[in-house]
């Protein structure tokens, strides 16, 4: 049986829409024409979509209620991970995270598994790894796991 296809948009929830997109285009993501100031904006980064919505209206959008949202910081139980070539490019996304005005979460560290990567939150504690995997390769911009 095949999939569902092929994931193509992630949307967030967050309380500030309009705040959510200035950390995002901070981060040198393209924002999409198709974006609505104070409603929702789109950014290309890289093989899928990342959006930005205001949580109580994206609840309702995904069949909960508006007060169903969670507390803004609390971890969530997802993290989003943008694979990277080395750990001088990992150390390079988290400075420019820290000065869009992320928060760290995790510092620089090799795992035990040899992967270098750290984590911070974006202004809505929505979780973010920027890692380097030398065993999972980028391929023609995209990340390969064997």
């Amino acid at each position: 049986m095949a999939g569902p296809g092929n994931v193509s948009i992630i949307t967030l929830g967050v309380a500030d829409v309009d705040r959510a997109a200035a950390f995002y285009t901070a981060l040198g993501w393209p924002r999409s024409t198709r974006s609505v100031d104070g409603v929702i904006h789109w950014f290309d980064v890289g093989g899928f979509y990342l959006g930005v919505y205001e949580a109580a209206a994206l609840a309702v959008d995904s069949g909960y209620g508006a007060g169903d949202v969670r507390p803004p910081g609390s971890f969530s139980g997802v993290t989003v991970a943008v694979n990277l070539g080395s750990a001088e490019e990992v150390d390079a996304a988290l400075a420019a995270a820290l000065a869009a005005g992320a928060r760290q979460t995790l510092a620089p560290t090799t795992t035990d598994y040899e992967v270098y990567h750290a984590c911070f939150a974006d202004p809505d504690g929505h979780t973010w790894e920027v890692a380097w995997n030398p065993g999972f390769p980028i391929v023609d911009g995209r990340t390969v796991i064997p």
